[in-house]
Parts: structure tokens; sequence; C-alpha cells
């Protein structure tokens, strides 16, 4: 089992950057691939980014890419989310995942652990 708590959620400005962090606990963090969803008001949950164990492979939606970077402590058992430039259809609850696939994936049937989720608000 993989506890999952994210935070850094907040309400900003458009324009504004964000850090958003997920504490594991549980399985061995550092062989976990590591993912970011998020789910829009009124809209499906999508891939965001995500980072395999070693943090040497990302894959971002294009719709972030450029404006965000995964990262990932094995040592503090924790993945990161930075966005910068953000926008108000970034606005969504960002849920962070953990994946025994081995590799990067955005497939979210590939993540078996889920997080609660962080609210993060852009106002324009």
């Amino acid at each position: 089992q993989v506890q999952l708590v994210e935070s850094g959620g907040a309400l900003v400005q458009a324009g504004d950057s964000l850090r958003l962090s997920c504490a594991a606990s549980g399985r061995t963090f550092s062989r976990l691939t590591m993912g970011w969803f998020r789910r829009a008001p009124g809209k499906e949950r999508s891939f965001v980014a995500t980072i395999e164990w070693s943090g040497g492979r990302t894959f971002y939606a294009d719709s972030v890419k450029g404006r965000t970077t995964i990262s990932r402590d094995n040592d503090k058992n924790t993945v990161y989310l930075q966005m910068t430039g953000l926008k108000p259809e970034d606005t969504a609850v960002y849920y962070c995942a953990a994946s025994t696939y081995g590799d990067v994936t955005i497939i979210d049937s590939q993540y078996r652990y889920w997080g609660q989720g962080t609210q993060v608000t852009v106002s324009s």
C-alpha cells in the first residue's frame, strides 16, 4: 500500500507560480513512477505530468509543457509539480498518483495509488 498526500494548492492570480507537493508513505517510493493528474470543473480527469523512479525521464501534457516541471526527492519520499505562468484554465483539483509500471506513463489506469487531491484556482 502507498499513501499519498498532496499539498500546496491555493487561490492564485493568472501569471503566478505555484508548487504542489505529494508526500508518499508505505511502499518503497524510489521504485514507483509518479504522476500528476487534474480534474477541471465539469471535465474528466486528465494527465498533467509523470516522472519515472530515478527522475531521469519525464513527460508532460501539451497543455502544461514549458510551464511545468515535475521532480522528485527520493530521500524525502516526495514528488513536486512546479507550475509557472498559471492560467485560469489550469483551475482544477490536482491529484498525485503512484504506479508500479516501471516507466513514465500517461494512462491513469496504470496508476494504482491516488491521493485525495489539492485545489488550484487561478483567477483572471
